[in-house]
């Protein structure tokens, strides 16, 4: 496994209902991704679908299973270019439907996330809810967890992939107005509070009377961005990262006067509450 990854995030303006064409616009945007070097890719949250649907039926119409002709083609890519992708898109398996983010590598799929923490917007008014644990996945370009949009403002999420032994975490998310102060601070506070990267990816343009902020985003384990789009324009954001950052949870300022471990120094006996308490 690799020390140093070249990652990217991929803020995209997806078409509503228009699967091939959002193909086509993220394989571009891949092709671009890989000559700046970028060997892990971030797309958003229902990058191949859209996501503002008014119904479970018309969403329905543009779901697509995991061996469909579009995952086929983002497959062929990943083993043509040797890179990995992370892409949102709705997924249908039987008569279920959920917004779900696929990770592909040369060998395909790889793993699939299906959103599990659901508001009230948009098609997550209609999927059914995620029934997949979150998950870590070891790779060549380092321990991957995926989560999307709404999952990150539950720290529990990305605490429980950290202890899974995540060194990035990926958010393929759609931020619309009002969702700022979440861009602004979540997949930083995120990132600090796990010792981890934090990879989110944002859609812009307007979509179903909403509109999109941008702010995609890479931050290191520090909680510091190391790239940033601050406004709602197409753009690719590119980041070299250190994973063995995110391998050291300990963090030693001054020996044995300043030293902080923000995974060894819980204690789990007083979290109790969480599971129980408020359940």
């Amino acid at each position: 496994m690799a020390d140093k990854v070249i990652v990217a995030a991929v803020q995209m303006t997806p078409k509503f209902s228009a699967v091939k064409e959002n193909l086509d616009a993220v394989l571009g945007w891949a092709d671009e991704a890989a000559k700046q070097g970028a060997q892990l890719i971030v797309f958003p949250e229902c990058a191949l679908t859209g996501y503002c649907f008014e119904s479970r039926q018309e969403a329905m119409a543009v779901a697509e299973t995991v061996d469909s002709p579009s995952i086929c083609e983002l497959e062929r890519w990943c083993r043509k270019q040797s890179r990995w992708l992370v892409v949102g898109t709705l997924e249908r398996d039987g008569d279920k439907l959920f917004n779900a983010a696929l990770l592909l590598g040369p060998e395909g799929v790889v793993g699939v996330y299906r959103k599990v923490h659901l508001p009230r917007l948009g098609v997550d008014r209609f999927v059914d809810p995620g029934d997949k644990p979150f998950r870590v996945y070891e790779t060549s370009v380092g321990r991957i967890g995926m989560h999307i949009c709404y999952d990150a403002v539950f720290p529990e999420a990305a605490r429980v992939m950290a202890l899974d032994g995540a060194e990035i975490l990926c958010l393929p998310t759609n931020w619309p107005e009002g969702a700022r102060p979440v861009a602004e601070l979540v997949p930083r506070v995120r990132a600090l509070e796990n010792r981890v990267f934090f990879v989110a990816a944002n859609r812009v343009g307007e979509e179903g009377g909403f509109k999109f902020i941008g702010m995609s985003q890479i931050a290191d384990p520090f909680g510091s961005w190391l790239a940033v789009e601050n406004y709602p324009k197409e753009t690719l954001l590119v980041a070299e990262i250190d994973l063995t950052e995110a391998r050291r949870k300990k963090i030693v300022f001054v020996p044995g006067r300043y030293e902080v471990d923000r995974i060894g120094d819980r204690r789990p006996e007083f979290y109790e509450a969480i599971l129980h308490k408020f359940c």
